[in-house]
This record gives C-alpha cells, sequence and structure tokens, in this order.
C-alpha cells in the first residue's frame, strides 16, 4: 500500500508541474499587454509611465524567471495581487468566492445523484421495457440540452411567470440566512445537475446491467431475497466505481465549468471573476484561478483513485 501511495503522489506532483508550467506559459504568451489594462488609454500614451509599470509588475523579466519566482510563491499559497485591483490578493479573492462556487457544484451533483441512481437502476431492472424506454428517452433529451438552455428555462418558469423564486443575484447565508440562501441556489444547481444526471443515470444502468449477471447475484435471487434488497445491498456498490470516478471528475469540472451559468445567474463564484479577470486582462487573477482549479481537480481525481481500494474488495486484494 505503501508502495501504491508513493506512486499516486509522485504522479500527482508531476501533473502539478506540468498543470502550472503550460497555465503560466499560455496567460503569459496571451497578445496584448497586461500594462495598458492597467493605465488604460491615458496611459498607453505616456512610454515611461508604461515601461515604468511593466518594471513594478515584474513584466520585463525573462519568462523563465516569471515563472520561477511565481511558482515559488504560489507553493507558498501567494498568487499575487490584481493587476487592475491593486492590493486585492489573487488568494484572497479564490477564498472568497470559493465557497458561493463550491456550494453550486455540491448542490449539482447531489441533485444528479439523487436523481441518477433511482433512474439507473429502474432502467437495468425494467431493461427492453417500457420503463427503461421512458427513462432512457429522458435522459437523452437531458443529455442534449446545453444547461444554459436549461439555465433559461428554470427562470422562466420559476421567476418569471411562477414567481416563486429569483432570477439572479446571490445570498449568502451568513448575510440572509440558509432559506434566503437556497432560493438564489436551487436554480443554478439544477440547471448544472440535469446533464450531470443524465451522465451518472447511463453509467448506473449498463453497470448495473452487467452486475445483475453475476453468479452471486443469482445466488442471492435463489435464496428468495426481496429485489429491491438485490439492487440495493448486493448489486449498487460494486456497480459504483464508474459513478464515483465520473463524480470526482465532474465535481473538479464544475468548480471550473460553471462560467456560463454563473455569468447568466449574476452569482459571485469563481468563473464570475474568471470571466472578468479575462476581460480586464488580469493575468495573475487569471492563472490564479485556472491552476487553482486544476489543482483540485487532479487531487480529487487521486482521492477517488485511491477510493477504489475502498469501494472495491477485489482491487484492494489485488
Amino acid at each position: 500500500m505503501g508502495k501504491i501511495l508513493a506512486i499516486r503522489f509522485a504522479r500527482l506532483a508531476g501533473t502539478l508541474f506540468a498543470v502550472t508550467l503550460l497555465t503560466f506559459l499560455m496567460t503569459s504568451l496571451l497578445p496584448g499587454d497586461p500594462a495598458t489594462a492597467v493605465l488604460g488609454q491615458e496611459g498607453i500614451q505616456n512610454a515611461e509611465l508604461l515601461e515604468e509599470v511593466r518594471e513594478d509588475l515584474g513584466l520585463n523579466d525573462p519568462l523563465p524567471v516569471r515563472y520561477v519566482r511565481w511558482l515559488g510563491n504560489a507553493a507558498q499559497g501567494d498568487l499575487g495581487e490584481s493587476y487592475i485591483n491593486r492590493g486585492q490578493s489573487v488568494s484572497q479573492t479564490i477564498r472568497d468566492r470559493l465557497p458561493v462556487t463550491a456550494q453550486i457544484a455540491g448542490m449539482a451533483i447531489a441533485i444528479a445523484v439523487a436523481l441518477a441512481i433511482p433512474i439507473g437502476i429502474v432502467g437495468a431492472y425494467r431493461q427492453g421495457r417500457w420503463q427503461d424506454t421512458a427513462s432512457s428517452a429522458g435522459v437523452q433529451v437531458a443529455l442534449s440540452v446545453p444547461n444554459f438552455i436549461i439555465g433559461i428555462f428554470l427562470i422562466w418558469l420559476f421567476a418569471v411567470q411562477l414567481r416563486w423564486l429569483p432570477a439572479s443575484n446571490w445570498n449568502r447565508i451568513s448575510d440572509k440566512g440558509l432559506w434566503a440562501n437556497f432560493q438564489t441556489a436551487i436554480l443554478p444547481a439544477t440547471a448544472l445537475a440535469l446533464t450531470q444526471m443524465a451522465i451518472f443515470s447511463r453509467l448506473v444502468r449498463s453497470d448495473m446491467i452487467a452486475t445483475l449477471q453475476e453468479n452471486y447475484i443469482l445466488s442471492a435471487r435463489a435464496k428468495g431475497l426481496k429485489d429491491i434488497y438485490i439492487l440495493f445491498r448486493h448489486a449498487l456498490r460494486p456497480s459504483s466505481l464508474s459513478l464515483a470516478t465520473i463524480i470526482g471528475i465532474n465535481f473538479g469540472a464544475l468548480l471550473g465549468g460553471t462560467v456560463v451559468i454563473e455569468t447568466l445567474f449574476a452569482i459571485p463564484g469563481l468563473g464570475f471573476r474568471l470571466i472578468n479577470a479575462i476581460n480586464q486582462r488580469d493575468i495573475l487573477v487569471i492563472q490564479g484561478i485556472t491552476v487553482f482549479v486544476a489543482v483540485v481537480y487532479v487531487v480529487i481525481n487521486t482521492v477517488v483513485d485511491l477510493f477504489y481500494t475502498v469501494l472495491d474488495p477485489r482491487i484492494r486484494r489485488s
């Protein structure tokens, strides 16, 4: 087990190094000059002031020097300061906005799993029958419609027509309480969840169909155990390996993939801030958020990989 952990962590370190290097290079080699974004139109005409700002930001240093300096600071938790909003730490920006994005992503995953497991089980148990056909058709529709279209429809239905929920904005739990926060979070989370639900339910259905053909399932049926007990006690757990993998992957992806939904619902999360940084060419904010999301993504996948040994005894024995 110790050797496995050492290999996993070595692979994790190599992946993180590659991610930071590629992120830094891609953002640094983008066309344009961050100094001009800092100064605006008036400062562009002043070459001396423009050069002074470039020197102050360290933009005149060679690219390898800038990368080593930035990586060293990032390893200590210092991702620099915003070029546009001077004095605003990138790390603090991430800390302030991460809970918002993490809550939306977490609620989306929870809704998706809660819907996908029963849909996938019913599809597998009633394979080829009308229940399977109906659930597969619904899943196909959910998979085909982009989440921003779903978001617009949810706004039209629940905010405009029924007036049950607000169309946009965000209420923090610390400011307005749990119910007000839930009202602003449920629509964007649902918009993200339906696509995830479609993916999850397909995985559960396909894995469950294979599991139900195993000899130990046939043995359980021969003993007279109830079908619902067999499905949830004996078949669901070994059918959850693919689901656990995709949940880990998708949660990390949702942290950086909520850009459109956060913009649509005016939610002050990481994605919304990333869009503003791109528009303002705020390089350090772009680098900081991108690297943070990538690190979370890689770490979650490593944890899921190790969790396999707990979920499946066959992997632990091997």
